[in-house]
């Protein structure tokens, strides 16, 4: 798995951008949490999208809280942790947090 660090609001304008011609993902992991933690290998064992079809954004929402709180503002998601979210034409096409984030279930939306 490919992971782009999310450290730069910017970066937000880059993925709406960017999501016009494919979708991107965007986890949002808190490296404090044994659950977040878990989900993040799960992800890591089930992905199966490339980079080029599929980037996927790593945000660890403890060093970079501000952004975490500008994706729930921009894209109108309650924040929550673990959260995935998959960008399509600058909207959400798919969000889910906890045990409910799943790889296949997004892949079909992507």
């Amino acid at each position: 798995m490919n992971w782009i660090a999310l450290t730069d609001i910017g970066q937000l304008d880059e993925i709406i951008r960017d999501s016009a011609r494919m979708p991107v993902a965007i986890f949002k992991h808190s490296t404090r949490c044994s659950i977040s933690a878990m989900v993040k290998r799960a992800l890591e064992r089930d992905w199966t999208a490339s980079a080029d079809t599929l980037p996927v954004y790593y945000l660890d929402l403890i060093a970079f809280r501000p952004i975490s709180n500008e994706i729930a503002r921009r894209f109108e998601v309650i924040h929550e942790s673990p959260q995935m979210l998959l960008i399509k034409e600058g909207k959400v096409a798919y969000h889910a947090s906890h045990s409910e984030i799943d790889v296949a279930d997004m892949m079909r939306v992507a």
